[in-house]
């Protein structure tokens, strides 16, 4: 399984040195991987039919097999010769370097939120209730959390999706038995609540998102807890994947392996945002062709979110000066079930898609604004 540190080796290497799109380049990560295409040295020796049917598009392929290609003949040129009487100049290269802190929250960050009201009125969306789950979460969390970087809000809500997709899931009948915390795999771990659900944490102690230098720990914590600090960044704790992988990390220890407990990934949380919200099938009486996936581009996709973000603290901005943190986090769920999609009850609802009128969730501001 590969590392946080080569994951985002190998985002560097896509976003930095081949060019390609930050969005693009989060969708093909695994595809690559499984390919066995996740350093340069590789992708140089492989072939350009080999990379087209990863990327699809043979003007981005030729571009990320050429930066392999270059990037492989800037580190043979830097260690061919000893015998020079003065060294050679180290090439500096960014690929298989660590993000610095700054860096990896900067990689993680999401379409500006546009407020414009006239655009948000005009907006419908297409999409999941996850999803949709997902963004409230993110947003939330900047009015209820503030002090928590993007890359901890992205951790949280992806573990409040989770959990209560599980929790649907056996209401319906598609799982059965207990969940991980119900046999006790979070006992050692602190507690936040969001939108009503008990999340497991684990506590990021030293992690600085500002921090630009040398030393940084994007997915790492300290061993022990350093005197005056109060508010650290926080991991939402995967406890199905502990249970999942037999206890090989523990959490009732209390042992530096706890540093290493399954999280939620920001990356993850982050890519499926991106993907999940469509401009909807156009209007047509034909249930059979209203419910055809749309066609959006990922630019289509960018853009619904960043309408829906805005929309969404729009929302939160309203009552927050009225609600405290606490109150403002119990009504969200509330608000989230009167906007999310009509989907069929039951198992036939699962994973389905619906329409989202933007300004559903602005008529959800306090009447005075």
């Amino acid at each position: 399984m590969a590392s946080a540190n080569e994951i985002q080796a190998l985002l560097r290497f896509l976003t930095q040195d081949a060019k390609v799109p930050l969005a693009q380049a989060m969708g093909k990560v695994k595809e690559l991987q499984r390919a066995n295409l996740s350093t340069a040295p590789d992708i140089a020796k492989s072939d350009i039919g080999a990379i087209k049917t990863i990327f699809e598009d043979e003007k981005v392929a030729k571009q990320f097999l050429n930066a392999a290609k270059r990037l492989s003949k800037k580190r043979a040129a830097a260690g061919e010769s000893t015998h020079s009487p003065t060294p050679a100049k180290k090439v500096k290269s960014t690929y298989g370097q660590p993000l610095t802190a700054a860096q990896f929250e900067e990689s993680l960050a999401l379409p500006e939120a546009c407020k414009d009201e006239g655009q948000i009125a005009g907006t419908s969306i297409y999409t999941n209730r996850a999803p949709l789950v997902l963004a409230f979460a993110v947003t939330l969390l900047k009015y209820t959390m503030p002090e928590q970087p993007l890359s901890s809000r992205l951790s949280l809500a992806q573990a409040v999706v989770s959990v209560n997709s599980r929790s649907k899931a056996v209401s319906i009948g598609l799982k059965s038995g207990k969940s991980a915390e119900e046999e006790g795999w979070g006992d050692g771990q602190p507690i936040i609540e969001l939108m009503g659900r008990d999340i497991r944490v684990m506590k990021r102690w030293g992690y600085d998102p500002k921090d630009n230098g040398e030393d940084t720990a994007t997915q790492e914590t300290l061993k022990e807890e350093p005197t005056g600090e109060t508010q650290p960044a926080l991991w939402g704790v995967d406890l199905e994947k502990l249970k999942q992988d037999d206890g090989l990390a523990t959490t009732s220890s209390r042992n530096p392996a706890s540093a290493h407990l399954p999280i939620y990934t920001a990356q993850s949380a982050r890519a499926y945002l991106l993907k999940s919200f469509d401009t909807p099938p156009s209007q047509n009486k034909d249930t059979s062709s209203s419910r055809k996936t749309p066609g959006s581009t990922s630019a289509d996709r960018e853009r619904n979110l960043g309408l829906l973000l805005g929309a969404l603290e729009l929302l939160f901005e309203s009552w927050a000066s009225v609600l405290s943190k606490e109150d403002l986090d119990k009504r969200a769920w509330g608000w989230y079930v009167r906007v999310r999609p009509e989907v069929d009850a039951g198992a036939a609802g699962w994973g389905a898609k619906g329409r989202i009128k933007l300004e559903d969730i602005l008529a959800l501001r306090r009447p005075d604004d």
